[in-house]
């Protein structure tokens, strides 16, 4: 099965792509640590991080942004992206299922480039936006 292929004549301001969920696990929050190296107490260690005020460990940021970060290539196309820029907006927690919103804000031509303007969104069940930004992509033209 081959990769779904995002043309710039196909896409309308307004479309959505396909959401995509994830259930963040205490093991997505070791495992990332070890990936990326940041060993921060607050991401793995239950009695530190209540030590400190907080309920319970809590999701790296990058780890969030890499969810909608993959969601958004699974839309557009590895290597499409031109600009991906977010700012988190609240912890994520074990146990949130977690899913993406990606829509398109504006279509253009720049310097003969087709670029797709993307408004980005990673939620919680219960709506509340985890993160929040803006990604841009040159999609290839169908003819």
């Amino acid at each position: 099965m081959g990769e779904r292929k995002l043309f710039f004549d196909d896409v309308k301001v307004g479309d959505e792509a396909p959401v995509t969920t994830h259930k963040l696990t205490r093991t997505d929050l070791v495992r990332y640590a070890g990936a990326s190296g940041d060993f921060n107490p607050m991401h793995h260690d239950e009695v530190l991080a209540q030590a400190a005020g907080q309920p319970s460990v809590f999701g790296h940021g990058m780890f969030s942004m890499g969810l909608l970060g993959s969601a958004l290539t699974d839309y557009v196309g590895v290597g499409n992206i031109t600009h991906y820029q977010v700012r988190f907006a609240r912890q994520t927690w074990p146990d949130e299922v977690l899913s993406s919103k990606i829509v398109v804000t504006a279509k253009r031509e720049d310097g003969g480039k087709k670029l797709v303007d993307l408004a980005v969104t990673l939620s919680n069940a219960g709506g509340e936006d985890k993160v929040v930004g803006e990604a841009t992509a040159e999609l290839p033209a169908r003819t």
